[in-house]
């Protein structure tokens, strides 16, 4: 098991360097900054505005989800943060060097990832129409945890599995008839 998990840490690192490549090249390196920039919540603040703003009223259960679930989602991932403390890439090997600061201290889960994952889930269950911008938004934010130096690969699969599951469990869950109330 030990020797998997030193394997598994070594293949983390060689690809967390060989997609950190793109920084080095300035248009690539200024999408990533951006749409992570964007994932710091400026996007869903943004995003859940513009749904009151066209839809009006009919927005107002998916905003409320949104929120509600965003505010479940950051309370989880920084718990599991400050109890796995897994240092971030570039602090475990100085050669890798973050491309923009990060938020906070440590890597596991990435919740840049949990929330966009979440977050395209509850919009698109909403408003089908979303699916094709959102998706691919959310698909770059994850992305560009790894490229910017900020995570590992491992970091973003669970924040993605744990913002699908935030997402699932709370468009499934009874909690769900609540948000249709409140329109």
């Amino acid at each position: 098991m030990q020797w998997t998990l030193i394997r598994l840490q070594r293949w983390e690192m060689e690809l967390c360097f060989a997609l950190a490549r793109l920084q080095h090249l300035r248009l690539s390196k200024l999408l990533f900054v951006t749409v992570s920039r964007l994932g710091d919540g400026v996007l869903w603040y943004a995003l859940m505005a513009a749904l009151l703003i066209v839809q009006g009223g009919a927005a107002i259960p998916a905003v409320v989800h949104m929120a509600a679930t965003g505010v479940v989602g950051l309370l989880l991932y920084k718990l599991i943060k400050s109890s796995t403390r897994r240092l971030r890439p570039c602090e475990s090997d100085p050669q890798l060097v973050p491309a923009t600061p990060a938020l906070d201290r440590y890597s596991f889960p990435s919740g840049h990832t949990l929330h966009a994952v979440a977050f395209t889930m509850l919009a698109t269950a909403y408003f089908p129409a979303l699916t094709l911008w959102l998706v691919p938004v959310a698909i770059l934010i994850a992305a560009s945890r790894v490229v910017l130096g900020l995570h590992y690969p491992t970091d973003v699969a669970a924040g993605a599995a744990m913002g699908g599951a935030l997402a699932y469990a709370s468009l499934t869950s009874p909690i769900a008839a609540l948000f249709a109330l409140v329109g």
